[in-house]
């Protein structure tokens, strides 16, 4: 987590994002910006579907897609989408520690036990189904691939702003991601 760069003050901001809609992001969120009026999404937010994570911006400010870890991979048409009938140039893909798409095979067991109980399945179609997705959906580290996702992103949109950035659970806070 040494990579990551703390956000207190507008000057935190990185001039490449500062007066851009992932500089408002960081202003709303951490520095509790008064909100301003939106009628149309500024950026798309792509951040992890973990509950214990919630962003302090104002309404119609941002499109936001949840997916576990981040990964929007399988939510290309979705990006797409935003960019070409939104009109969003900025994308704030936002990773988090503590992801549970880190590790995934240590939650194997768990993972079929809670299908079999919860959900009714066969305890032989929980462990495939765990097979077959896992391996689509493990990112490794989280500052790691939020950084590698925000690359994939710019390859993939050249004429948007991407921006990997994380959230500590710890705080509620968003912070930067130091890039190479």
């Amino acid at each position: 987590m040494n990579r990551l760069i703390p956000i207190m003050s507008r000057a935190d901001i990185s001039p490449e994002y500062r007066d851009t809609p992932i500089g408002d992001l960081l202003e709303y969120h951490n520095l509790n910006r008064d909100y301003e009026t939106y009628t149309q999404a500024q950026l798309l937010i792509g951040m992890c579907m973990d509950n214990r994570k919630h962003l302090h911006i104002p309404d119609n400010f941002a499109f936001i897609i949840r997916a576990g870890g981040a990964n929007l991979r399988y939510s290309e048409f979705k990006v797409s989408y935003a960019i070409a009938v939104g009109g969003v140039r900025s994308i704030a893909l936002i990773g988090h520690n503590q992801c549970g798409m880190v590790n995934l095979v240590a939650r194997k067991e768990l993972f079929i036990k809670g299908l079999i109980e919860n959900a009714g399945w066969e305890p032989e179609l929980a462990e495939q189904h765990f097979m077959n997705f896992a391996p689509m959906f493990e990112i490794g580290n989280e500052v790691d691939f939020v950084l590698s996702e925000a690359k994939r992103l710019r390859q993939q949109y050249p004429k948007i702003q991407v921006a990997p950035l994380m959230y500590k659970v710890e705080d509620n806070l968003l912070y930067q991601v130091k890039e190479d």
